[in-house]
């Protein structure tokens, strides 16, 4: 197959490239060194290949890579840095919501997907918008929690640029029962662990 020159924006840099017709743009972005992209199942069912496309989370290992042919494409690392990260990458990283690190890069392009679209969700909208991901590690509770608070950080840095984790933390986790883990044992709804009524 004859190579095809495609150019895409990935994170603010343009890129001018020669792919077969076939590439995905999984396949694309590794190669370019986008290694926060990871390459899980490579049929569409872990979601931790996600990237931002145009704005629309997809999994990269579904889009041929002349299909980005002038998009604009935004991956985990492009959202924030070590120094400065992202108040999602924050909540997730001070809620526990990383454990392995694998499927965490697509955990974050769905919840920065979900919030541009709804920056109150539910649990069960929270639950729906992060269906296409897997975790292996979590059992998702910690996820859950994680996007609870980075929309608490995103709705008060709207409106008050002082707004701190440790403030939406302390604003998500109110009613809620810890162990000396810092598990959660109550759900704040007046429910105990292990209360069958």
């Amino acid at each position: 197959m004859e190579p095809r020159a495609i150019t895409f924006r990935v994170n603010g840099r343009t890129h001018d490239v020669a792919l077969a017709p076939n590439a995905t743009l999984l396949e694309a972005l590794r190669d370019l060194g986008y290694t926060d992209v990871k390459s899980g199942c490579e049929k569409g069912d872990c979601g931790a290949c996600a990237v931002l496309l145009d704005g629309v989370a997809v999994n990269s290992c579904l889009v041929l890579a002349w299909q980005a042919e002038g998009a604009e494409i935004v991956t985990n690392s492009g959202l924030g840095t070590i120094e400065r990260p992202h108040p999602i990458q924050e909540a997730f990283a001070d809620t526990g919501a990383v454990q392995c690190g694998f499927c965490t890069s697509g955990m974050i392009v769905a919840t920065k997907a979900l919030l541009d679209r709804n920056p109150d969700p539910t649990e069960d909208e929270i639950r729906e918008a992060l269906s296409g991901n897997l975790c292996r590690c979590t059992g998702y509770g910690q996820i859950v929690e994680a996007v609870h608070v980075a929309a608490e950080l995103l709705r008060r840095s709207s409106s008050s640029p002082a707004s701190s984790l440790a403030e939406a933390t302390s604003a998500s986790e109110a009613g809620r029962e810890h162990d000396h883990g810092d598990r959660v044992l109550g759900s704040g709804d007046g429910t105990e662990a292990g209360d069958d009524t």
